[in-house]
């Protein structure tokens, strides 16, 4: 059978030209989400610092849990203060780096993909951090008040391993809960973007431009 009986069916080209600049994709999404309900702006925005909120719980409670093994009595308030403050400050930050500002610009629109994000930002960040930041700060004190024996330089490692086991078993079911609410809270910032997306564009000049 002959070559010239066969098709190729031509590339579709694509006029970059038409394509808006990523600026003006951003400012028409801010405009849509203006135009959105109040309470969904206001769960848009304030969703994350809820989430924080829960971040700073599970520093204070990591932070009970270290002193508790470590028999530290001293510093209470020096050492929850950052307990709360940075996990709070660092959940609220990623989250929106990971899920909202990503919604805002259009470049996350898959829903799947949101909820991973959410979820890894609730129990990594909202829920494991916060243990890993309550143990240098507890070992310090116990250092320092000589509350408890400190290991030899063979056995810092081992040691500070079989420290930290109890709490991030007796922590477990709070990462459980910070990626079940970080998961509802992307999935209902999604179907808030999505919502936002059918709203009518009342500036299609923008586009043309």
């Amino acid at each position: 059978m002959s070559d010239n009986n066969t098709y190729t069916k031509p590339p579709l080209a694509v006029d970059v030209s038409k394509i808006p600049p990523r600026s003006v994709v951003t400012e028409l999404l801010l405009k849509k989400f203006e135009r959105l309900p109040e309470t969904e702006r206001k769960f848009f925005a304030y969703g994350p610092i809820y989430l924080g909120i829960n971040g700073a719980f599970s520093g204070l409670i990591a932070n009970s849990f270290f002193r508790r093994l470590l028999n530290v009595t001293q510093a209470r308030f020096t050492s929850s203060l950052p307990m709360a403050v940075l996990p709070f400050l660092t959940t609220v930050a990623m989250y929106n780096a990971a899920v909202s500002n990503p919604l805002l610009a259009g470049d996350l629109n898959c829903p799947t993909c949101a909820m991973v994000r959410g979820g890894l930002v609730g129990a990594v960040i909202g829920g494991f951090y916060p243990v890993l930041l309550a143990l240098p700060v507890n070992a310090g004190l116990a250092t320092r008040y000589n509350t408890a024996p400190m290991p030899e330089k063979g056995n810092v490692m081992r040691f500070w391993i079989s420290v930290t086991q109890p709490v991030l078993r007796k922590m477990s079911f709070v990462f459980i809960l910070q990626a079940l609410f970080a998961v509802y809270l992307s999935s209902r910032h999604y179907g808030i973007y999505m919502k936002m997306l059918e709203l009518p564009t009342s500036d299609t000049e923008v586009l043309k431009d």
